[in-house]
């Protein structure tokens, strides 16, 4: 997975999933499941818009990797954030 980051004073996510991921149900399945996990983790993300973008592989991850995936992808965030203060 990866995500794309833009700072500002809201929190708003967006979600992408491409073609290769499968057909449209699929696709929307994964969004779907990627909106949980987000929402679940909301407290580790610092306040901008996101783009998050799900490989193909992640239609095969558990709810739990998943989890891991997206507290991965706040961790990255907080890092470039706090390197960009500094």
């Amino acid at each position: 997975m990866a995500v794309r980051y833009v700072s500002g004073e809201n929190l708003e996510f967006a979600y992408s999933v491409g073609r290769p991921a499968g057909n449209a149900v699929q696709r929307n399945r994964l969004r779907r499941r990627l909106r949980g996990a987000v929402a679940i983790e909301l407290d580790l993300f610092p306040s901008g818009a996101y783009l998050v973008s799900a490989a193909p592989s992640a239609q095969t991850m558990t709810t739990e990797e998943l989890g891991q995936a997206v507290r991965a992808l706040a961790h990255r965030v907080n890092q470039f954030v706090e390197e960009g203060t500094k």
